[in-house]
């Protein structure tokens, strides 16, 4: 006999020691990440250069720097034309700002991605970005670290959430290295991508993200992204309220750039042109917005360094948030190949520094930070990977206090006017549904012995088919009420109360209906049935289900002895406490006055009656459970 489950089984984490396999994996997997994302950062420089400076060089180098040329407009459109050919004769997904592809490979495909993406997105991403492209290079790496982690996963035989974890761990790495942000980077897998939070996940990813941060420090040094003054003095109250607003209004601006990206992509489908040529269109509005506002071309880290360090006249921030805004939705809606990190971080930076203007003094650039991680925050629904993005990117701790209430507070009100992120509003367009909240698991908080049916019809080992015969005969009688019962197997029990067997429905009516009805029902039984321990949880029990296709189980003790039966309506017992604390709302206090004595709560909770063996019913009573 098997039984499901034990007490002993029962603990905190499912982790095993393959966690230390993966995590082995994930360190290489990193220090590959890192690699990527320097040769993408390498190869931007170098079309960067072919395409403005028109020079063999990997000197990082901004587009605007090649001056105002009204030829200077056809090099986004050439960029964008192979950006097109790549996609439509090599390999379509390379299209796209990479997010929301690896969140869909991690959900829908079990982490599977092809080889070739892993080449072809950093090429198509650095065409695209070095011809003018107003995008970051975060988004291609993250999905290209992601295709590493995948090709090496599904070269080595691993389940499919081994494959996941490795391909968000690739993922989380080539971030960690574009940004020099581990820490950023491992929230991000948190908050984003992993759809979970168990050390057999968390763990290869920190590991991962750990090691492409030491191998960037070898490839491109130590120093963070954007250098800042730290900030010494104490951050004000006022300056917390101020926080608090620039949040509200970041959410609204992200909620207006999310629904102009995915307004122009609606747009660009209409087009009676095949989608190869959208990237070239995307261009040409670069191009043009390139000819009005230079700085707005590229992936721009200099223009927000320029901000944060206090250089942040008007005409540089409606360049900004006007130009720059436009551009970047534009050219995104055509579907060409470029991230979306790096631009929400110069609009929000623009938008911290315009507000900042009506704000509470804070140290230089402060308000630029603040507005560039709330934007973000806002954007993508990461409040935690944004605040802590602002610390790795500057150093500068002393803004944490306003940056965590700025994201947190665009957070909120993000997700009451946002329906879909901008992360997911592609997935639901195309008729998938994700949900992005994740808790424990209401089936892992109840055991069968909770929510096991107690009152179980049972016959003795020593039963006849002359049993059987009476049964179904009394069964008939009643009609279709006993037939609607919820017991639909029917243990078999010695004298000792022990499990000897299992009889089905439908083999109890066999065996009534057979010619000889003095053989032991024992001989139509299951004498190997599987079972299930009243200390499984109802998830386990549901996945035992779920391998079996049984929908029934004896409930057995270690030593063998019938406690009851489970069956699969019985699973729904942990959605129905989950519905109640969901939804029904109730006073549990109630003061007395005037001295404010109170009422102690009524405990509540699901009931359960034991039954032992000795009142199981006999042989001679055979009947339908009532």
């Amino acid at each position: 006999m098997r039984i499901a489950g034990s007490a002993e089984a029962l603990r905190d984490y499912s982790a095993d020691s393959r966690i230390l396999y993966t995590s082995a994996l994930a360190s290489i997997l990193g220090a590959l990440a890192a690699v990527a994302a320097w040769t993408l950062l390498e190869l931007i420089a170098l079309f960067t250069n072919l395409f403005y400076f028109h020079q063999w060089s990997f000197l990082d180098r901004d587009p605007w720097l090649a001056g105002r040329h009204w030829w200077l407009i056809l090099m986004p459109v050439i960029g964008g034309l192979l950006v097109g050919l790549i996609a439509r004769y090599m390999c379509p997904r390379v299209r796209g700002h990479g997010m929301p592809e690896a969140v869909e490979t991690i959900v829908f495909n079990d982490g599977k991605v092809q080889p070739r993406v892993a080449i072809l997105k950093p090429i198509a991403t650095a065409i695209s970005i070095g011809s003018g492209g107003p995008f970051g290079a975060e988004g291609p790496v993250i999905i290209t670290g992601g295709a590493i982690g995948s090709v090496v996963a599904q070269l080595l035989p691993m389940t499919g959430s081994e494959r996941t974890v490795l391909m968000v761990a690739g993922a989380s790495a080539g971030m960690a290295a574009t940004f020099n942000c581990p820490m950023s980077a491992t929230l991000l897998a948190v908050e984003i991508l992993l759809f979970e939070w168990k050390p057999r996940s968390l763990v290869p990813v920190a590991i991962a993200c750990v090691t492409a941060g030491a191998v960037r420090r070898l490839l491109l040094g130590p120093q963070s992204l954007l250098e800042m003054i730290p900030t010494a003095e104490p951050v004000y109250h006022s300056a917390m309220l101020g926080a608090l607003v620039l949040g509200l209004v970041a959410a609204f601006v992200a909620a207006g750039l999310s629904k102009a990206v995915h307004f122009f992509e609606t747009q660009f489908e209409r087009l009676p042109i095949h989608w190869m040529w959208w990237p070239a269109i995307g261009g040409l509005g670069v191009g043009l917005g390139g000819l009005i506002f230079p700085k707005g071309l590229g992936v721009g880290y200099t223009v927000i360094q320029q901000m944060i360090s206090g250089d942040a006249a008007w005409k540089l921030l409606l360049g900004i948030l006007i130009v720059k805004s436009l551009m970047w939705v534009f050219s995104l809606g055509s579907n060409t190949a470029g991230g979306i990190l790096a631009p929400l971080l110069m609009i929000g930076g623009a938008l911290g520094a315009a507000l900042g203007h009506l704000m509470p003094i804070m140290s230089r650039g402060a308000w630029v930070l603040v507005g560039m991680t709330s934007v973000l925050s806002a954007a993508i629904g990461a409040p935690l990977t944004s605040a802590m993005l602002a610390l790795e990117l500057t150093h500068n701790g002393g803004l944490m206090l306003p940056v965590l209430l700025s994201c947190v507070a665009a957070y909120a009100v993000s997700v009451l006017v946002m329906p879909r992120s901008m992360l997911t509003e592609n997935l639901s367009r195309r008729g998938l549904h994700l949900s992005r909240e994740f808790g424990v698991d209401p089936l892992e908080t109840i055991l069968v012995s909770q929510a096991m049916h107690t009152s179980v019809f049972a016959l003795p080992e020593n039963a006849t088919r002359k049993d059987a015969a009476d049964w179904l005969r009394k069964m008939e009688e009643r009609g279709s009420e006993a037939w609607s019962h919820w017991q639909r197997i029917f243990p078999l029990v010695d004298a000792d109360g022990r499990l000897t067997g299992t009889l089905t429905r439908a083999q109890m009516i066999n065996a009534a209906r057979k010619e000889d009805l003095t053989c032991l029902l024992a001989d139509d039984a299951k004498r190997d049935p599987r079972t299930i321990s009243p200390f499984s949880t109802l998830r386990n029990c549901a996945m035992s289900m779920a391998e079996s296709k049984l929908t029934s189980y004896p409930v057995v003790s270690a030593d063998g002895k019938l406690l009851g039966i489970m069956t699969i309506s019985d699973l729904l017992m942990g959605r129905s406490q989950e519905a109640h604390r969901e939804m029904d709302r109730e006073r549990v206090l109630r003061l007395r006055w005037p001295f404010g004595h109170t009422q102690p709560p009524v405990e509540t909770g699901p009931t359960t009656t034991s039954t032992s063996v000795e009142d199981l019913p006999p042989a001679d009573d055979i009947h339908p459970a009532a």
